[in-house]
């Protein structure tokens, strides 16, 4: 059993409030959710208008293919226009 987690870093430069990056971030969550059927959750900087910290996790049987999935999570992530991709990290167990 293989475990792949991904950690995104978001920066949302036109959030100017909490209600406004709830809202960005929900939106990201749910899609992604959808179409990649991954868990995903906001791990850090709740308190920030302009950060986001998102975790992504798969787990399977094969690395390869948890690697190749959670790429193309990081590769739909960056088409978002409300957000830039700041940093990532990707890791398999």
């Amino acid at each position: 059993m293989h475990v792949g987690a991904l950690i995104v870093d978001l920066y949302l430069p036109g959030c100017t409030s909490l209600k406004g990056k709830r809202s960005i971030v929900k939106s990201i969550k749910e899609r992604v959710k959808n179409k990649f059927n991954v868990s995903v959750a906001e791990v850090d900087y709740h308190d920030l208008h302009q950060r986001a910290l998102i975790g992504v996790a798969m787990i399977g049987n094969d690395a390869k293919k948890i690697n190749s999935a959670l790429d193309k999570v990081l590769s739909f992530l960056e088409l978002f226009r409300d957000a830039d991709l700041a940093g990532h990290q990707l890791e398999i167990m």
